[in-house]
Parts: C-alpha cells; structure tokens; sequence
C-alpha cells in the first residue's frame, strides 16, 4: 500500500477487490442505463445483492458527466456511486469519459458529506481503457473535483492487478510533482 497526498486528498494505492473495502462509498464504472452485468458493477451486484441494481436502475438513465447514489446492500460501504462511464452496456470508453465520470463521482460524494471513497479503475475492464490513460484522468479529475469542494479528503484507488496498481503509482507520481 502506498500513499501520496495532493492538496486536501490523502490518495491510498493498493491492490484487491473494490467490492471488499470498508469505506463510505465505492464508485461503480456504470453505463448510463445503470445495468450491472459485467465488470466492477457486477461483481457489486453479486456481492452487495441485486438490491443495488435496482435503485440504481430506479434512477436511470444517467448520462455521462453526472452519478448517482444508491445503498451499499451486503457491502461494507453506506454508498455506492454509479458513474457511467459509457452509454450502453459492454460499450467502449475513452478518456474524457473516464474524467467526466470519475469528477461527477467526487464532486456526488463531496454534496453527500462523504470524506473517504473506494475507487477501481475506470474504464481499464469492460470499457477496455489503457490502465496508464485512465488512472492519469483519474487522478485529475479527484484532485480537480476535491479542490472545487469539501468533503473527500482519502481516496482509495483499488488496483485488481500489477499493471493497474504500477498506473496508480505513476500517475500520483507524476501529478504529485
């Protein structure tokens, strides 16, 4: 595990499974339709229950640039933030996408009062990013959104493997400069 802070936000690397961190909120990669089939979504599904997919499909569709807050289920969170990352289910995304979506999920947690969020990597599964591309948009839009408003001050970037976590660490490197 590895830490970096910039500005307000303590930043946490590590690798694991998003779905098992105990934090305030985890942040989904959705689609706009909020269906959660495949990827970081459905294993929220799988082991948070079918609950979740519900709200969040009780508030679709959601475009991308925006997010929205549901339960946790059987998670060890209070929240999760579906933040579409592409339009369709199984669909591509692309960096913009990826900062807009990851901005719209900090800038939802800081309205909710939550300071400390779970994040995987957007885009890098079913929406087939380049891990370095994505961890770098990621990176920027937390620290943009962070310094627009209060509450965030410790993200969780949870890397599912070595080419992920290695994109984490560089990008903070890099913005930590």
């Amino acid at each position: 595990m590895s830490c970096y802070r910039i500005g307000q936000v303590k930043f946490i690397v590590k690798r694991g499974d998003v779905t098992e961190e105990e934090v305030e909120a985890i942040v989904v990669p959705a689609n706009s339709r909020l269906v959660m089939g495949g990827g970081v979504a459905g294993a929220v599904k799988t082991r948070g229950g079918e609950i979740i997919e519900r709200e969040a499909m009780s508030k679709a569709p959601v475009r991308i640039g925006e997010a929205v807050a549901t339960s946790a289920g059987r998670l060890r969170a209070k929240y999760v933030i579906h933040a579409p990352t592409m339009e369709r289910p199984a669909g591509e995304t692309d960096a913009e996408k990826v900062y807009k979506a990851t901005r719209a999920a900090v800038e939802l947690a800081n309205s909710l009062g939550i300071s400390e969020v779970a994040f995987p990597g957007m885009g890098t599964g079913v929406g087939g990013l380049e891990p370095s591309v994505a961890a770098r948009m990621m990176v920027r839009a937390i620290s943009d959104a962070a310094a627009e408003g209060k509450g965030v001050e410790k993200v969780r970037l949870v890397a599912f493997d070595k080419r992920l976590e290695e994109a984490f660490l560089k990008a903070l490197e890099e913005a930590s400069r």
